[in-house]
This record gives structure tokens, C-alpha cells and sequence, in this order.
């Protein structure tokens, strides 16, 4: 009780400290408090856990409903910020390295981005025709985008003093955005973690338990107070974490809010940066999060593609930009894989996202505001996408997206018992086509495509679609 009491005083001079804070929440004191206490008398029994994977079973699960619709949304925004963005190098990974750890840990008292507006952000996803926004919350360097009572490195302590977590929230219920958040597992800031600066060697003086404790301390504050659709985990590579920590952390916050929807990675079973073969039974999370890559097609497991509209994740002064045709060509190659894309993009110090980046993502608003139908709510198939074209399908229709024109005819594989009724250009003109079980499907194309990028073709069909199997191409 008494480390309770000196908690309680702890966080009373913090909060007057803040006083001079627009924003900060005076009145989550009580809150504050109480969730302390009953933390302190709970945490013996939240920490330690032997539950295996496999204990995940439909009733810890996120609903079938809940996951459908996510994956029916198809195109999201990611957004990586921090004080980091002051040097302009990646966000977590350049501390200790192009970023002297003591000069990258100070970074926040400087950090005041005075041009921030979650109405634009917002707005910007909005006309990009992206259906939510992932902020990272908290990313590897340990600095946190809301005023959390547990970890004095945060963005009150920064001239800033504005809850940008809190910001977006709100923006994203004006503007029907789904809201979500990305929350590190790793912290290579927090002195309880065992490794810092990505070393080898073990901190001895470190506490995987307490780590824990505050970790599970700042979900449950980032679940009650911005009740986030989805929760997207990073780091759990490092051998300090375990895949017990990861079933014990999704069964923590399903305990909060049960259909939350939670990524594959508070565990180690993940597609990731290769190629690699994955056991999705293996996973602990609702979805699988293959990176900087277009995930292969799969049918029967939920994934979503994170990759970025430049090179780097965080800002960097001049960084390559992706050329609207990579843009597209990339979200509709995800679709034809039934996968969603999450595309990320890096504002600058000042709180303003380049406007390259807005321009390019309102052209891919522009280009969804004609062809949307083909993306959002489909599933992916029956044909596996390639360099020329990709489908999706919905009800007894499929989609054709064609990259290039290779030729004055496009042949397809045979489609399985099922037949073509019509074909004609996505608001455009009718398209002649042949069809037979030993060539497939022969289509006809005008010598020029209607779109550059990316033209549309509706195949209507004599059966549902989306019971068709996957065909090899």
C-alpha cells in the first residue's frame, strides 16, 4: 500500500506539471488511480501464463463477422511518426546507429510539430479511398504519441503537449474511418526490457516481469480510452519475448474488448519481410502481416500487406516515391490475392505530410473512386495475379485487371465448369470474347486500354464466382 500511495503522489505532481497542457485529461485522474490499484492487486496473476497457442479457440477468437469486415475493406493508411523524424532518419532502428542514442532519446524535447491536424491526415486517407488509419503509438524507441500515466517519455514532456492519439481518434470518427494502432513489443528505451540499442548482451538489472506489467498497463489505456478497431504488434523477434507472452497478451486484451482485432505479431509464427512457408495455426493473432511485399494468395487465412509509398517508414528528405502505376497496380495485386494493403506514409517534423504523398494518394482515390467496386468487398481469384493482370470476384462476377497490353487478345486458363455470359469494360463498352474447355477464355482487347494503369473488365458468369477454385496461370 504504501508503493501504491507514493504512485499516487507521483502521478498528482505529474499532472500539475501539465497544467500548462491544452489538451491533457485532468479529469482521468480518478481513473488513473484506480486502474493503479486494481493493476497492483492483479498483477501476480496476469504475468506469468503457459497457455499454448492452440488454446486460442472460437470463443478468444475474433468473430468471422468482425474479421470479414475488416477484409472487406481492402486499402488502409499507415502512419510512422516521432520526434525521429527531426533527423529524418527510420523511426526505432536509427537509434544507436545513425542517431547517437543520447541525441535520438532527447529528440522529443525539440519535437514540437506545430502543422500537425488530424482533420488532414484524416481527410487525406479519406480521398485516398482508404477505409482506416494504423498510428504507431508506440514504435521500438519507446516514445508514446498519448499521454500515458506510465512512462514519463511521452508527448506531454514534449513542447508539443497534445494527445495525438486522442486527435486521431476523434478525426476518425468524423470522417467514418476505421481507427487503429500500432504498439511495439519490444521497448529498447524502457530499462525493464533485457536488451537496449538492439545489443546482445543481457541487462541484468532488467525485469521482463514489470515490462510486462506496464506494457499490459498502456494497452489497456490505449483500449478504454480510444477503443481502437484493430491493435497491429511489432517485435517479437528478440529472443526475450516468447510465444507464451503473445498468447498471454491477446488473451489480456480479449478480455477487454472481445472482437478487437489483433495482428499475428505478439507471436513468432509471421510471414514477415520472406517469403517463407507459415503454420497459420501456429500464429496468435486474428491476421497474417507479410511486409514490403504483395502476400501470395490464400483463401482461407486473413492478411494484409504493409508497405511503404516512398522507401523509408519514417520521413526522409527526398525519399523515392512509388510511381502511380506501382501504386495501383500494387493495391489491385493485393485484392487478386485476397489481402488488404496497408499503405504507409512518413509526415514530416512540422506535422505536415508531403504534399507528393497527398497528391499521389489522391490520384489512387481518384483511380478507387471509378473502379472501387472491384476492390473493395471482393475476394480474391479464381486467377493468381501476375506482372499482366490479377482478379478479384464478387457474387457471379469476376473483375479482370489488366496491367498491359501485350497483345490484341488476352487468354485465360479454362474457368471450372462455369461460363461467361458477358464481358464489357468497367463503365465502358462492351468486350468480345471467346470462350472453350481446351484454349480457356480468349478476350479481346482495343488497341488502346481505357485506363493506362489499370483497366477494369466485367465478367459476368452463369455461377457464383467465389466458389470457383483457385487457378494456376
Amino acid at each position: 500500500m504504501k508503493k501504491i500511495l507514493i504512485y499516487i503522489k507521483r502521478q498528482q505532481l505529474y499532472v500539475l506539471n501539465c497544467m500548462n497542457a491544452r489538451r491533457y485529461w485532468l479529469d482521468k485522474l480518478v481513473f488513473y488511480v484506480f486502474f493503479v490499484l486494481i493493476g497492483c492487486m492483479s498483477a501476480n496473476a496476469q504475468l506469468p501464463s503457459t497457455t499454448s497457442t492452440q488454446q486460442l479457440g472460437a470463443d478468444i477468437k475474433t468473430s468471422k463477422a468482425v474479421m470479414d469486415d475488416f477484409m472487406d475493406k481492402r486499402f488502409g493508411m499507415f502512419i510512422h511518426w516521432g520526434p525521429v523524424t527531426l533527423r529524418g532518419t527510420e523511426i526505432g532502428w536509427s537509434r544507436g546507429n545513425e542517431v547517437k542514442t543520447e541525441d535520438y532519446d532527447n529528440l522529443y524535447k525539440e519535437f514540437n510539430p506545430i502543422l500537425f491536424d488530424a482533420d488532414a491526415w484524416v481527410k487525406t486517407a479519406k480521398d485516398a479511398g482508404m477505409k482506416y488509419i494504423t498510428i504507431t503509438a508506440k514504435h521500438h524507441d519507446g516514445f508514446c504519441l498519448w499521454p500515458t500515466a506510465f512512462s514519463d517519455y511521452n508527448i506531454m514532456n514534449s513542447p508539443f503537449k497534445k494527445d495525438i492519439v486522442g486527435e486521431l481518434a476523434k478525426a476518425c470518427k468524423k470522417y467514418d474511418i476505421k481507427f487503429c494502432i500500432y504498439f511495439t513489443v519490444l521497448d529498447w528505451h524502457d530499462k525493464n526490457y533485457p536488451l537496449h540499442d538492439r545489443a546482445k548482451k543481457i541487462d541484468p538489472n532488467a525485469n521482463m516481469d514489470k515490462f510486462r506489467q506496464t506494457m499490459k498497463n498502456e494497452l489497456k489505456e490505449l483500449v478504454v480510452n480510444y477503443d481502437p478497431y484493430m491493435l497491429w504488434f511489432d517485435g517479437m523477434w528478440e529472443d526475450a519475448w516468447t510465444n507464451e507472452m503473445g498468447v498471454d497478451i491477446y488473451q489480456y486484451l480479449k478480455s477487454i474488448k472481445k472482437d478487437l482485432i489483433i495482428n499475428n505479431r505478439l507471436g513468432k509464427e509471421i510471414s514477415g519481410i520472406g517469403d517463407n512457408t507459415v503454420d497459420h495455426s501456429k500464429m496468435v493473432g486474428d491476421f497474417d502481416t507479410p511486409e514490403q511485399r504483395i502476400g501470395n494468395i490464400e483463401m482461407n487465412f486473413p492478411w494484409e500487406s504493409c508497405i511503404t509509398i516512398c522507401n523509408q517508414w519514417a520521413w526522409k528528405s527526398n525519399d523515392k516515391m512509388k510511381t502511380l502505376k506501382e501504386c495501383i497496380q500494387t493495391l489491385a495485386k493485393t485484392a487478386g490475392g485476397n489481402g488488404n494493403l496497408l499503405f504507409n506514409v512518413g509526415p514530416m517534423a512540422d506535422g505536415r505530410i508531403e504534399a507528393r504523398q497527398i497528391e499521389r494518394l489522391k490520384e489512387m482515390g481518384v483511380w478507387l473512386g471509378k473502379y472501387g467496386t472491384s476492390i473493395y468487398g471482393t475476394k480474391g481469384g479464381p486467377y493468381k495475379p501476375n506482372s499482366t493482370y490479377a482478379t478479384t470476384r464478387k457474387g457471379n462476377v469476376i473483375y479482370l485487371h489488366i496491367f498491359e497490353r501485350n497483345a490484341d487478345k488476352l487468354i485465360l486458363p479454362v474457368l471450372a465448369d462455369a461460363k461467361i455470359k458477358s464481358a464489357k469494360f468497367m463503365n465502358g463498352d462492351v468486350v468480345s470474347f471467346a470462350q472453350n474447355k481446351d484454349f480457356g477464355v480468349l478476350i479481346n482487347l482495343p488497341k488502346v486500354l481505357p485506363d493506362a494503369i489499370n483497366s477494369v473488365i466485367v465478367l459476368e458468369l452463369d455461377k457464383n464466382a467465389e466458389k470457383l477454385p483457385i487457378i494456376n496461370n
